[in-house]
């Protein structure tokens, strides 16, 4: 055989398999690796939200690429929650581990949370890879003196710097950009974008059905509710080993009864004055006695005979498989809301000064009339009429958050598409 036919039936071949890899839908560009830095505790439902709620994401938006998650925290069977739903998923808990993921994985993404909190580990990202990151729907530290236009940045020079550095950055509430703004982060891609936790689809409908059905809690006839102190008691959590802080305990006790109040009104108009029930939930550990001693046992013994009380903390995935079969959701927490919009049930916010900005996400989401002010008489005066009308008309309720969740699902698309650029890129 002649150079030239050889020459010739080479080429052929190379486009032949060109043109095969074309057809199949293969391209010869590695399938991107993601580093997820998620997971930061397990004692909060909502904490526990983040990661599969991000990983959702990444599954529909970015169907090709290969996610290895670094968690701070997946026991108390978060790891088998979480590999249930993503069997492909990769966990790097080792040093080991994560060195490996170092080496193999492309891109880090910062997941959802109260600030942002792996800041450390994001340095260590850049310093030792020099590989791209971004961050995913946070809350940038703020302080509040009483009128949230006015928030002021705790951040440290280390953070604005990450921050600035980022490909892109997504604030889960509008006041923590304007903060990051004004602090002159300068990162090129910085927008709203949704905590991870609307995208949540974990669902343990045995153990929901098993415990409604115990209660006579029947699909649709219910609301459920979620107290809440200004700070989470983590000193009553043994696992969390924390040193009991009285400054934190004082506020608790001071603003308690006027905090929780409020929701056991709206509990007792809700029983005395239409056919539903009630459900006390909670959403960390430190509120299943929370919910016994501050809502339960105070109510009058008519209005108890229609509420029920859940004695025991939960997971995330058995906590949406009872949202879902509820009316609606209303309380002092964040999280449980955020679940209950993204998979399609009303829910009430009820907020304060110590929980910094993120409420504001309900008002960025177009949910600013069931977003409630506890620092604020006039907002509090309106808790128990929401309620008592969310209870009364269950299909308008529903109807009312259609399209904050369309808002919040088009955002979505549209951030999985920025990181789908980055990872091009």
């Amino acid at each position: 055989m002649n150079s030239s036919r050889r020459t010739f039936l080479k080429s052929a071949g190379l486009a032949s398999a060109s043109l095969l890899a074309s057809l199949n839908g293969f391209s010869a560009k590695k399938a991107p690796v993601i580093l997820l830095r998620s997971s930061w505790q397990t004692v909060n439902i909502g904490d526990i939200g983040h990661t599969p709620g991000v990983l959702t994401l990444l599954e529909k938006y970015l169907p090709t690429a290969s996610v290895r998650l670094w968690p701070s925290d997946v026991g108390d069977g978060v790891d088998e929650l979480i590999r249930q739903r993503f069997p492909k998923l990769t966990i790097a808990k080792a040093p080991e581990e994560v060195k490996q993921a170092f080496a193999e994985c492309d891109f880090l993404l910062h997941g959802s949370g109260a600030s942002l909190v792996a800041g450390k580990d994001v340095d260590r990202w850049r310093k030792e890879t020099g590989k791209p990151y971004g961050i995913y729907g946070i809350t940038f530290s703020v302080t509040r003196d009483g009128d949230d236009s006015k928030a002021l940045s705790k951040a440290s020079a280390l953070d604005i710097d990450i921050l600035s550095n980022a490909r892109f950055v997504f604030f889960r509430d509008t006041v923590s950009l304007g903060v990051a703004k004004q602090n002159g982060v300068t990162c090129p891609v910085m927008e709203f974008g949704p905590d991870g936790a609307f995208a949540v689809d974990l669902h343990n409908d045995p153990l929901a059905k098993d415990f409604l059905k115990e209660h006579s809690l029947e699909d649709g006839k219910f609301l459920c509710v979620i107290p809440r102190q200004r700070y989470t008691p983590y000193w009553e959590i043994p696992a969390k080993k924390r040193a009991f802080d009285p400054q934190r305990n004082a506020r608790n006790e001071e603003m308690r009864e006027h905090d929780i109040a409020p929701l056991r009104e709206a509990i007792t108009a809700v029983v005395r004055q239409t056919p539903m029930k009630i459900l006390i939930v909670p959403e960390d550990e430190t509120q299943v006695k929370l919910g016994k001693t501050m809502l339960y046992d105070p109510l009058p013994e008519d209005v108890k005979a229609k509420v029920v009380l859940r004695d025991r903390y939960w997971l995330t995935d058995e906590a949406i498989s009872t949202y879902v079969r509820s009316a609606g959701l209303f309380g002092l927490e964040m999280h449980s809301p955020i679940m209950c919009i993204g998979n399609g049930v009303p829910a009430i916010v009820c907020r304060f000064s110590e929980q910094t900005s993120k409420g504001i996400m309900w008002r960025d989401i177009g949910l600013g009339d069931w977003l409630f002010d506890m620092d604020n008489e006039k907002d509090v005066a309106g808790i128990v009429p929401a309620v008592l009308a969310m209870a009364k008309d269950p299909k308008a309720a529903k109807l009312k958050i259609k399209k904050a969740q369309q808002f919040v699902r088009e955002r979505q698309r549209e951030t999985m598409e920025i990181l789908k650029k980055n990872l091009n890129a």
